[in-house]
């Protein structure tokens, strides 16, 4: 990195990331790469002919790959300007990939229900840790859940532990969760093999204690909400 490591604050301000992206070109994934994850995307988006909203895109091949694998509509969404000009530019003859400025506390530019699935692979973790970031992460949720058709999907993956983000991810909206792990990248640069299956769902309690008794303490992973819309009912 040649910015050097900044304090993790930053990564909840636009300011950090255009620097970011202003200075280091090289497409970077966070946490995880689309081989590791395509089985679980083939399995909470089944259709690849339906929309599916990326945020916090970054410079990240992960949509390419997607794309690749037969997805047809994935729309990204970044709050830097500098790497969402970038992405419009590499991507400029490909019809499947959209790339648009947008801060994810505000979607208005998208139709409620617009989307069968969002994937967030770091940005939450990022509002987290910034100013206001309680605030902000709720709006987020927000504007997620109202993007989403009904029974759609928000796939969030995250360093963060049920302890912390279970409590957050049922006061903002009604979802329906089911938690997966895969372990973190190897040295290599690649996924480590997972000590369970990454489709095999994690039984989760209201406190998420029981994620303990599965995997021991601080285990090595990475995990993945994957949160359902539910529709509201009628009183």
């Amino acid at each position: 990195m040649t910015l050097g490591t900044p304090s993790s604050q930053a990564y909840g301000e636009p300011w950090y990331w255009d620097n970011r992206y202003a200075h280091e070109s090289a497409p970077f994934d966070w946490y995880q790469k689309y081989p590791a994850l395509a089985s679980l995307i083939h399995l909470y988006v089944p259709h690849r002919h339906e929309r599916i909203l990326v945020v916090g895109c970054g410079n990240s091949v992960f949509s390419e790959d997607m794309v690749n694998d037969g997805y047809e509509d994935v729309v990204n969404v970044d709050i830097s300007s500098v790497v969402i000009e970038a992405m419009q530019t590499k991507y400029s003859n490909c019809q499947q990939l959209k790339y648009i400025k947008l801060d994810v506390r505000d979607m208005s530019p998208f139709q409620a229900g617009s989307f069968a699935a969002v994937i967030d692979k770091g940005t939450l973790d990022s509002i987290l840790c910034g100013n206001n970031s309680r605030q902000n992460a709720t709006q987020t949720l927000g504007e997620v859940w109202r993007v989403l058709k009904d029974k759609g999907v928000y796939i969030l993956i995250t360093y963060g532990a049920p302890v912390y983000r279970l409590g957050l991810l049922k006061e903002s909206c009604m979802w329906s969760i089911k938690l997966h792990v895969i372990a973190k990248f190897g040295a290599e640069g690649s996924s480590e093999q997972p000590t369970r299956a990454l489709t095999d769902p994690i039984l989760l309690d209201e406190s998420g204690s029981s994620v303990e008794d599965v995997l021991g303490k601080n285990p090595d992973v990475h995990y993945i909400y994957v949160c359902t819309k539910e529709p509201k009912t009628k009183d």
